[in-house]
């Protein structure tokens, strides 16, 4: 390395919007730093230039509050010395979908557009672990890099910096590669984002500070570009570093200090590279490190909180925006993109690391359901009116056989693979508007009188449909029209449950119930795979599930003749950790339900579905020892912790519901308890039968390969893992995936089992990090309710279809009434047609794509459509969407058009993200 060195010196908060205080707290302070900056700028034309943390939130946090600011601030953006996105919020990554990162990414550079610049660096200060996709999605948004603070080096609370022998890199510049081979340069923050932070004006202290922090730089840096971050968590700006600055220029003459930014920073930084830079590959997980400091265990902290977050996403980008997109193709409305702006933007409010990790005090946590309920209520209001509008304009007079009466009803497939199941829907089948009698009393009687025994339903075919049909009695309810004031009625009400088959992806089939079903079919349907019960055991074509005595699961997969047994157990140990971290009392064994007696009993049974409900009773310690409030309140550190567990039990009473349907190739299980315990971790286990040196699971825009025993250096006993959607198990023979809804902490457990265990709640008690904080509501007490299931399979998860069918298993299913009459859609369609298959070369010969986002541009209203390919082959991939004109266009995570598409397969390499832009006719 040259001598000639120059420090550069960036100054910057770090703004958590919300953590060991509620967020009005955090937001106070940040009004006061930010004018205070404002006015540092102003003054001082030396303070040249202040990084806003990489998020566009901070300015609109700040102009809610001091409108009349908006000028100053504009023109200190505009002129370059304040530095603006490129995300919204900064995130974790791997507690939100693909999509919600790529949201957050789209609406920082469409707030900062206004302002005319927005900053293209890669900035991950603090997330708790870095997505493998990272750089493909930067290099997608026009970024080339990176900066980071956790993932390659052991990093662990109150931003302590560990050492250890070994790192992934020698330096804190490196290359980072994702798995489909983007790349981008990498910096890590290797003395954290505070190495610069309160420089000393006066002369002494000033040499001490800079020998040590010159000296503790150079030790990782691989140019003599040397980082010092001036500013951390909360920081308010150094208003004197002008002077702090010409001090040290006057201490070290042979080095250049000056007020940098990012642009050039890195700008300097790459004219100087050594040809040595170690290139580091996929997700940066901490995992060359001890495994106490990667934070991992967030991922069950208030689990209430993923399992709200799942919902929400999975309503905006999964059904939401494709029927809104439907719905302005066919359904004559204008794309909500207003509406759904402000749904992401609530929901994304809750994305913020100390946010979605669960790791705050309790106000946060309370505040953040509210902005969940709004968000979701926003998703639900744009999906009915997109229903709405879409089975308006479906010709259901062309069915002769639904006759005139009928109750249509039309069920949507919002996922990315055609789709067979179980569906459930309400229906009215009769309605009295309040005028139309003397009270609302004598309507209902009026309905109630309405026979129904003859009801059946037909599909668009006149074919009879075998459906379960409940009758739900009279109910009020009410409509909005648009152009009149609101329409009250007592309506008849019916619960129609039925099997569909092959809906196709991003299409609908239609149904009606009608009056004297059987006279007015053409014939019954072709019968499917049907649900048949004997005693505690479920059986359809592909499955036989057996509910055992002590309440776990026995699966046999016909298809590939292995049994699995034991599945579903339930395990659970105490936890002295805190909400970021897990900590098993010393010498503590695990207890499980293997022992256990459950009532079981089947509850429904039918052709289309099975439900058999298991209860088990089990007594669990209450809570921890004494011992453990004396150490949260001496801040004794979590892995010195000597605490145990007391004697005095509590009861713990597990109902699982095991639902199998027709045609399934799972099983599906819901679980409820009532949380009575303190200082905790429930989990359910599954053995797999598979001692595999690697599983897979997926993470962001990847199924990721994991390896199941941790390197040389951890010495944490727990191997805890983020999941998105499923976790999986296989030798390519045989395997065993788990999905879930919002449950996104697993482990993979190194016994001869091969055992995937799921956490379904953590109980802790404090915040953890640098202080004290007690958090009594992360113990969740009182009623809980999880969901997952279990999916055997031949082969690997891709050839088998199971990882298509896990991650339809997050979607639900969308249904809409409509009654009889013309319209210009069919009763059946699909608007987006696509298919994909293997390379000639390719090992495998199911293709392997997964469809990713619907929905309409902001820039050119064109629909866009993005897959990721799930395999380390390359696939082809031909696709056409109905409504569209002219050709499509290539097209990014950001939405640009770029080059025109022929019709000629596009072959999508390993792991790629690719996003198609279709003009709209």
């Amino acid at each position: 390395m040259t001598t000639a060195k120059t420090a550069h010196l960036i100054s910057h908060t770090h703004w958590d919007r919300e953590w060991y205080m509620p967020y009005e707290y955090h937001h106070v302070l940040l009004v006061e730093l930010m004018d205070k900056l404002l006015e540092t700028l102003e003054h001082d034309p030396d303070y040249r230039y202040f990084h806003l943390d990489g998020q566009t939130i901070i300015i609109e946090d700040y102009l809610q509050v001091r409108p009349e600011q908006r000028e100053k601030l504009e023109g200190f953006i505009r002129s370059g010395r304040i530095h603006i996105g490129p995300w919204y919020v900064l995130q974790d990554e791997f507690l939100t979908s693909s999509e919600a990162n790529i949201r957050n990414l789209l609406t920082g550079h469409r707030d900062a557009a206004p302002f005319g610049v927005i900053s293209k660096t890669g900035y991950f200060p603090d997330s708790f672990g870095n997505m493998g996709q990272a750089p493909q999605i930067l290099q997608q948004a026009g970024i080339d890099n990176a900066l980071f603070g956790r993932g390659v080096k052991p990093t662990g609370f109150n931003n302590m910096v560990g050492q250890a022998d070994t790192y992934e890199s020698p330096y804190s510049e490196m290359i980072w590669r994702s798995p489909d081979g983007s790349s981008v340069l990498g910096v890590l923050f290797a003395n954290w984002y505070c190495n610069g932070m309160e420089v000393p004006t006066d002369k002494d202290e000033a040499r001490r500070y800079w020998d040590q922090k010159l000296a503790e730089a150079e030790s990782f840096a691989s140019t003599p570009q040397l980082l010092f971050m001036n500013g951390c968590d909360h920081q308010p700006i150094q208003t004197d570093l002008s002077e702090a600055i010409r001090t040290a220029r006057e201490l070290y003459p042979d080095i250049t200090f000056q007020h940098s930014n990012f642009d050039d920073y890195l700008a300097a930084l790459k004219q100087q590279l050594p040809d040595d830079l170690v290139t580091i590959e996929g997700e940066l997980r901490s995992q060359r490190t001890d495994g106490w400091g990667t934070l991992v265990n967030t991922a069950s902290a208030r689990i209430y909180l993923k399992q709200m977050n799942q919902l929400g996403q999975t309503l905006l980008e999964k059904v939401a925006e494709p029927l809104a997109a439907f719905a302005h193709i066919d359904g004559g409305l204008d794309y909500p993109h207003h509406l759904l702006r402000y749904g992401w933007k609530t929901l994304m409010q809750n994305h913020p690391h100390d946010s979605i990790c669960g790791c705050s005090v309790d106000e946060v946590h309370r505040e953040m359901v509210t902005r969940f309920d709004k968000s979701r209520h926003v998703a639900k209001s744009i999906i009915d009116q997109s229903a709405q509008a879409i089975v308006k304009a479906i010709d259901t007079a062309s069915v002769a056989a639904w006759g005139k009466e009928a109750a249509v009803f039309t069920i949507f497939n919002t996922t990315g693979w055609a789709r067979s199941g179980t569906v459930s829907a309400e229906l009215t089948v009769a309605k009295k508007y309040f005028p139309e009698g003397p009270s609302p009393s004598a309507l209902a009687r009026e309905l109630e009188q309405l026979p129904l025994a003859s009801w059946g339903v037909l599909d668009h075919a006149g074919k009879l449909v075998d459906a379960h049909i409940e009758d739900l009695g009279v109910h009020f309810g009410y409509e909005l029209p648009k152009d009149r004031f609101r329409q009250p009625y007592m309506g008849r009400k019916v619960k129609v449950t039925l099997h569909v088959a092959d809906i196709a992806s991003m299409g609908y089939a239609s149904y009606a119930l009608v009056a004297d079903a059987k006279a007015k079919c053409s014939g019954t349907l072709v019968p499917f795979d049907s649900v048949q019960v004997r005693g505690l055991m479920m059986e359809n074509g592909r499955l036989v599930a057996t509910v055992e005595e002590n309440g776990s699961l026995t699966l046999l997969d016909k298809q590939s003749g292995r049994t699995y047994s034991s599945l579903n157990l339930y395990e659970n140990t105490g936890d002295i950790g805190n909400e970021y971290v897990y900590r098993q009392p010393a010498g503590e064994s695990a207890m499980t339900t293997e022992g256990l007696r459950a009532v079981s009993q089947v509850v429904e049974q039918s052709s289309t579905r099975a439900v058999i409900e298991s209860t088990l009773h089990w007594s669990i310690p209450a809570r921890a020892d004494e011992q453990f409030a004396v150490e949260k309140k001496e801040m004794v550190p979590f892995t010195e912790r000597t605490a145990q567990r007391v004697k005095q039990t509590v009861p713990l009473i597990l109902t699982t519901r095991y639902i199998l349907e027709a045609g399934s190739g799972m099983v599906q299980v819901e679980t409820r308890f009532n949380n009575q315990a303190q200082d905790h971790r429930l989990r359910a286990l599954f053995p797999s039968g598979i001692r595999a040196e690697q599983h897979e699971v997926d993470s962001i825009f990847e199924v990721a390969r994991r390896d199941t025993k941790p390197a040389p250096e951890w010495t944490n006993p727990s191997n805890c893992q983020h999941q998105q959607a499923f976790v999986s198990v296989s030798d390519h023979k045989h395997g065993l995936t788990i999905a879930n809804q919002g449950l996104n902490e697993y482990e993979v457990l190194q016994d001869d089992a091969g055992t995937i265990a799921v956490t379904l709640l953590r109980a802790v008690s404090e915040l953890g990090d640098w202080g004290v904080f007690e958090t009594p509501e992360a113990q969740c007490q009182g009623e809980q309710f999880v969901q997952y299931a279990i999916l055997p399979h031949g082969g690997n998860g891709i050839e088998s279809g199971a990882y298509a069918q896990a991650y339809q298993y997050q979607v639900p299913w969308t249904w809409a009434q409509t009654d009889v009459h013309a319209g210009s859609l069919p009763p059946v369609h699909q608007w987006l047609q696509w298919t994909e298959a293997a390379s000639a070369d390719a090992a495998t010969q199911r293709a392997a794509l997964a469809l990713s986002a619907v929905k309409l541009s902001e820039a050119h209203n064109d629909l866009i459509v993005r897959w990721y390919n799930m395999s380390g082959e390359t696939v082809s991939l031909s696709a056409s969407a109905v409504g569209t004109t002219g050709t499509p266009y290539e097209s990014d995570i950001l939405e640009r058009r770029h080059q025109p598409l022929t019709d000629e397969p596009q072959a999508v390499g390993k792991y790629k993200i690719v996003t198609r832009a279709y003009p709209l006719a």
